[in-house]
């Protein structure tokens, strides 16, 4: 039995810290980290087809990991992303396109899988298709996640700061997840887990955001673009971060405007990916 169609959203995501983890396995291999999910997402509709095919935002687009995810379920579908996120910069948008649509064809095609399964496809769908590994288990948690073991729900443990906050961002440009993470990420990792070890002992939003400021720095991830607007927020008076990864400047309260930037605003999204009603 299917349904016509079937909508979700899941919120949008911007990391401040991780550590990449690897494994054979894609639902063990992730990353450990913390960052903020975001009231502004990806709402993806799926709807069967003769052929699998995907728009984002009007536009025809290859979503290699929502390819995955359909053919993991075992169907073909017509998925409709739509975004007021930029994409490509570091907000979790094909994490987002992946968990949408492993949600919405579980529901159009009565699947029959249970949410942590469903996440679990779109996390394996992500990591091998190299576009991320901890945005999905993060926006299906919603709120400020705390991502304290890799990878998907039955091995990747996690937390959250229980906070609530108005959140700016900024963005400069894109930057390919694919080919930082193809790198050497040996020092990245290893200033991400001091900087994990350091939110878990004080579990606030101002230490998330100092964390992540000194994570971009130390890990040499800074461009002199974001570094400017990091110092101009420093100078205003408010907090502001690096989302990994992406040219992106993520800032609480009104810390960007402040600055005189002209920034979007949206808040964190207290609960993670969810259907819609029909």
């Amino acid at each position: 039995m299917t349904d016509d169609s079937s909508r979700a959203f899941v919120p949008g995501h911007v990391t401040g810290f991780f550590s990449v983890h690897e494994a054979d396995d894609p639902e063990q291999a992730g990353s450990r980290g913390a960052g903020l999910t975001l009231s502004e997402g990806v709402t993806v509709e799926v709807e069967p087809a003769a052929e699998t095919s995907m728009q984002l935002n009007d536009e025809p687009a290859a979503v290699e990991a929502v390819t995955r995810v359909l053919s993991d379920l075992g169907v073909e579908a017509r998925v409709t992303a739509t975004t007021d996120l930029p994409v490509g910069a570091g907000f979790g948008v094909s994490g987002a396109a992946a968990l949408g649509t492993a949600l919405a064809a579980n529901r159009t095609f009565d699947c029959g899988r249970s949410e942590n399964e469903l996440v679990t496809i779109a996390h394996a769908a992500e990591v091998d298709a190299g576009t991320g590994l901890g945005d999905v288990v993060a926006q299906a948690r919603g709120g400020v996640p705390i991502r304290l073991d890799p990878g998907a729900p039955e091995y990747g443990r996690m937390d959250g700061v229980a906070a609530q906050s108005r959140v700016e961002y900024l963005t400069l440009g894109e930057r390919s997840t694919e080919e930082v993470l193809a790198g050497n990420t040996d020092r990245l990792s290893e200033v991400g887990v001091d900087m994990l070890v350091r939110l878990v002992e004080e579990p606030t939003l101002s230490t998330l955001m100092d964390s992540s400021r000194k994570f971009a720095r130390e890990a040499d991830l800074l461009t002199p673009e974001v570094e400017a607007v990091l110092e101009d927020v420093d100078e205003a008076g408010g907090e502001a971060a690096m989302a990994m990864l992406g040219e992106t400047v993520f800032a609480l309260g009104n810390g960007l405007s402040r600055a005189g930037y002209d920034a979007e605003t949206c808040e964190v999204h207290s609960a993670g990916a969810t259907l819609e009603m029909d």
